[in-house]
């Protein structure tokens, strides 16, 4: 099957030239207009038709125009807008690919067209031959378009197959630690099929399964009769533990099946608008709320709120390296830990770089983090990060913050919602 194009300054006048060149054996596959028509200027149609090769007639030649020297450029920079080409053409390849598809149906035993398009008999035979050459033809251009970008990649110890050079792209270009996405391009190497190799969407699947994989989740629980979850945000300054506080305590109360008690605890005595704020919400969502100034005090704080079913506690934002306020938590806790469970959630941005994340974890670590919280992913496009942390800690994800919204804008976590950031870019319609 071959692809040719005619172009006309009406639709009507480009399918009299294509049937002038090639008679009426050609496929109509597009009717599209490459140019607006504008003052002093004509539009211009552009169809798409298929034809077998041996169908097309010996007096019908491409033309085949060769620039005048003066408008010719450099062979280097021809070679720096292949990549430009290459877009264009798989932007053209996928309009194609999906225009067949949407005009043509098949049955069990005849092949026929949608409602209102003109019925033309057509070979169902044909249509598949050419939907399979454009599928070929658009894998072939993803391969040239990564290999290109596969030169400037830093060296690995592991050789990338063409075939991977786009997911080995998207990864390395979100943040992920090189060393952890060696070990799992060795991984899939070691582990893939040959025969799925042959198309990139079946690489891109078989590399997403190893990425849900790659990330622990806590599923949320509830707590069970007579019993209570106390939940301690920890984290460093301006990471949204405040609003993670309010949002939570929204959930609990009004958006989970069961409404549940719910009480708040504030250590964050530093800032007094963190107060006020969490303060504000109580008031608004009328829950119990007690503040603690010194480490005794804590547990006597949760002793006042026995009653809820959730108990959230706020603390002070401090530096990773801030020592002083991360032994004053971990007093808290250590003067609690006799009558309570405290499940300690440690609250970072995922809009901050792995090495960052890692130095953060560490230093809050002492505290016995039992989940990982990360907040701003629509702040971000790069989410390697958090896979990459997850998988070095292997501490499970329990809550991403997707946006300020209270409380709309909390989702529990996800391991398809996080590889889908990863691989396709944040959505806020699928969180």
């Amino acid at each position: 099957m071959k692809i040719l194009t005619f172009t006309g300054s009406t639709p009507s006048q480009a399918l009299k030239k294509a049937k002038m060149a090639i008679g009426d054996d050609g496929m109509l596959i597009e009717t599209r207009e490459i140019q607006k028509k504008a003052l002093g200027r004509e539009p211009i149609y552009e169809i798409v038709i298929g034809i077998d090769e041996k169908k097309i007639p010996k007096s019908y030649k491409e033309k085949k125009q060769q620039k005048p020297l003066e408008k010719q450029k450099p062979i280097l920079k021809e070679s720096e807008d292949v990549l430009f080409d290459i877009s264009s053409a798989a932007a053209q390849i996928s309009k194609i690919s999906n225009t067949t598809e949407d005009i043509f149906e098949y049955s069990k035993d005849r092949f026929q067209t949608k409602p209102n398009v003109q019925n033309v008999a057509y070979e169902p035979k044909e249509l598949k031959e050419l939907k399979s050459e454009i599928s070929k033809i658009s894998d072939k251009v993803k391969l040239i378009q990564n290999m290109f970008w596969n030169e400037k990649t830093p060296s690995m110890e592991t050789h990338i197959p063409p075939e991977f050079a786009e997911i080995y792209r998207l990864s390395y270009q979100s943040g992920m630690n090189t060393e952890h996405l060696d070990a799992l391009m060795r991984v899939t190497l070691e582990h893939m099929p040959l025969r799925m190799r042959e198309n990139s969407s079946t690489v891109k699947r078989y590399f997403q399964t190893i990425l849900r994989k790659m990330v622990p989740i806590r599923l949320e629980s509830t707590p069970s009769a007579g019993d209570k979850k106390v939940m301690m945000l920890v984290g460093p300054t301006g990471v949204g533990k405040t609003t993670s506080i309010a949002k939570l305590a929204a959930r609990y109360s009004y958006l989970m099946q069961k409404k549940y008690k719910v009480g708040l605890v504030v250590l964050d005595t530093y800032r007094i608008g963190a107060v006020e704020q969490l303060m504000q919400y109580a008031r608004m969502m009328k829950l119990g709320i007690e503040t603690v100034v010194d480490p005794p005090e804590f547990s006597s704080a949760l002793n006042s709120l026995q009653y809820c079913d959730y108990i959230l506690v706020d603390t002070m934002g401090s530096s990773p390296y801030d020592k002083g306020k991360i032994e004053k938590i971990y007093e808290c806790l250590h003067s609690s830990s006799r009558n309570y469970k405290v499940d300690v959630i440690l609250v970072m941005p995922s809009s901050i770089k792995y090495e960052d994340l890692k130095i953060t974890y560490e230093n809050f670590s002492s505290l016995g983090i039992d989940t990982l919280m990360f907040t701003k992913l629509d702040e971000t496009r790069g989410f390697g990060n958090i896979f990459s942390l997850a998988y070095d800690t292997k501490k499970p994800i329990s809550y991403f913050s997707v946006g300020q919204e209270v409380p709309e804008d909390l989702v529990t976590a996800s391991s398809d919602f996080l590889v889908d950031c990863l691989l396709n870019g944040f959505n806020r319609s699928k969180a």
